[in-house]
């Protein structure tokens, strides 16, 4: 009986492919398939047809080791993610860009989508004695404001004011708020619609004869403001009052504040707060 050397079996290595070449089972080639190359062996005799095309094998071949598709990325922080019909690169994003779903809803792209950029306030803890206009007209709450200077276009601008403590001395007081850009005059925003004798306010202060302690109050009011500006430019929010009476409006203190055992004085402050948000 003939003795064969089983050491000496091997595969028929016949380099790059060439679709001109006649091969025979056995024989093994290398192909580049697209971005991928890859060592297939024959498995019935052919000529003229390519391993595979697009990843599908012809019949005549099959894999020997299979190959991976080069990366499509070049830049550190690069993505590689699915295109309309194969991988591809997503080139990694700007500074303090996010990641987010594209308009079309069918891929990645990097943007400014919902989120916080920035978080200014303006604490004070001081008490601030508004003289009241008397029916005359709005004046500013000294120091009960905000500034913020938005660093991308088209920002929305949340805006909180939380003031520890309020009274007046008349029977009531209108509270309204106005917006500044870049130095200009100020407007009112968020009021109401009103007629005839009454005033366009955000909020009001009811009461009669706020003059003891046991008539202070919080205030809290919040909105979110769409302001037309340009990248840089600042933005003042302002805190206005309107009194019916000519008692004063007071902010961090109660509507008596006379020194008796009866009175009682808290740490009270107010804070002023402005978000803003990427559309």
């Amino acid at each position: 009986m003939a003795t064969i050397d089983l050491g000496k079996i091997k595969f028929n290595w016949r380099g790059t492919y060439a679709g001109g070449t006649a091969y025979v089972p056995d024989d093994v080639v290398y192909y580049m398939d697209g971005s991928v190359g890859s060592s297939y062996m024959c498995v019935a005799n052919t000529t003229g047809n390519a391993p595979s095309s697009g990843g599908t094998l012809h019949a005549s071949w099959e894999y020997l080791a299979k190959g991976q598709a080069t990366s499509p990325t070049t830049t550190q922080g690069d993505l590689i993610v699915r295109g309309a019909s194969a991988d591809e690169r997503l080139a990694i994003g700007a500074a303090g860009k996010a990641l987010k779903v594209n308009a079309s809803a069918n891929g990645l792209e990097y943007g400014t989508a919902g989120r916080i950029l920035q978080l200014v306030a303006n604490e004070k803890s001081d008490v601030v004695s508004q003289s009241g206009t008397n029916q005359s007209g709005f004046v500013d709450v000294s120091g009960i404001n905000v500034t913020i200077t938005p660093t991308v276009a088209n920002s929305k601008i949340h805006v909180h004011f939380c003031l520890g403590k309020v009274s007046h001395g008349s029977n009531s007081t209108g509270v309204r708020f106005t917006r500044s850009v870049a130095g200009g005059s100020a407007s009112a925003i968020k009021i109401g619609d009103a007629d005839g004798n009454r005033k366009r306010v955000s909020s009001n202060i009811m009461g009669s004869g706020m003059i003891n302690a046991a008539h202070a109050m919080e205030f809290i009011y919040q909105f979110v403001d769409t302001p037309t500006y340009s990248v840089g430019q600042a933005i003042v929010y302002q805190m206005q009052v309107n009194n019916e009476g000519s008692g004063n409006f007071y902010v961090n203190r109660s509507g008596d504040d006379s020194n008796d055992s009866y009175i009682y004085r808290g740490r009270a402050f107010s804070t002023i707060t402005a978000m803003e948000v990427s559309a």
